[in-house]
């Protein structure tokens, strides 16, 4: 009995991937058309392109730039998300500024990040990832931190605990599932960063391979690195959703009760 809600949301799960994969089997079962190869080709066009010493010279170097400004942009945006909710004068001081850089579209800033800190190496991709990332976690975490029950502040503060403990066992925890929410956005708008970063002046990357394709009219290769792409954003959603029904299991728990009445 324990096993039957696992195969239902697996069903669930992959049933519409697979439809999608077998109506694009068959459109493009017999195709001429250069731009639109079969998908048995590209398929079989895979491990060649990939398990080849690509997998290692392009996708690692950009799944390590991409954990390396998701971290960064974690720490700064948890930290600083924190400070800026529990101060409302902080917090009526940097609205405005975080208003403005939330309307701006990640990607706009990649050229203006690649002017100053240069157009190849990876220092100017991890700041383009970070500062993406930032915005979601820093608001998600200031709106976590002021939605807090007063009782509770008020509570911990009638027993004389520190501001440090305040912060571990009150302030942490109870913004926590907004802090979550903050990550899963921030690593959706990373994965598309980690890309859009490689186009300009990368050598090595996901997206640059995938770049590099396109240009040199390896039409089925250039399929290979979009599914590649695909699977990755799949696995680290699958991945982030792990953790954080461990880290988050009384929350979890409490909505999926919630959900089921």
């Amino acid at each position: 009995m324990t096993r039957h809600p696992v195969i239902r949301k697996a069903f669930f799960a992959l049933a519409l991937p697979l439809l999608l994969l077998t109506a694009w089997w068959v459109a493009t079962a017999n195709s001429t058309s250069f731009f639109w190869p079969p998908l048995s080709e590209i398929l079989a066009t895979f491990p060649e392109t990939w398990f080849n010493g690509r997998m290692v010279q392009d996708v690692l170097p950009s799944l390590a730039r991409l954990g390396v400004g998701f971290a960064l942009a974690f720490v700064v945006g948890i930290a600083g998300g924190t400070i800026i909710g529990l101060f409302p004068l902080l917090r009526a001081l940097t609205e405005p500024v975080m208003e403005f850089f939330r309307a701006l579209p990640p990607p706009v800033l990649v050229p203006v990040i690649a002017l100053f800190t240069g157009y190849t190496g990876s220092v100017g991709k991890v700041v383009t990832i970070a500062l993406g990332c930032l915005w979601p976690l820093l608001l998600n975490t200031v709106e976590g931190v002021r939605g807090l029950e007063p009782v509770l502040i008020d509570t911990a503060r009638s027993y004389r605990l520190s501001l440090w403990r305040r912060m571990l066992y009150v302030v942490l925890p109870g913004a926590s599932p907004r802090m979550a929410t903050g990550a899963r956005q921030a690593l959706s708008i990373g994965v598309i960063l980690m890309v859009i970063s490689e186009l300009f002046g990368a050598n090595r990357g996901l997206g640059a391979a995938i770049v590099q394709f396109q240009r040199s009219f390896a039409v089925p290769e250039m399929w290979t690195g979009i599914i590649l792409l695909g699977l990755i954003g799949v696995l680290l959603s699958v991945t982030f959703q792990f953790f954080e029904k461990r880290v988050l299991a009384w929350y979890v728990g409490q909505r999926d009760i919630e959900r089921g009445a």
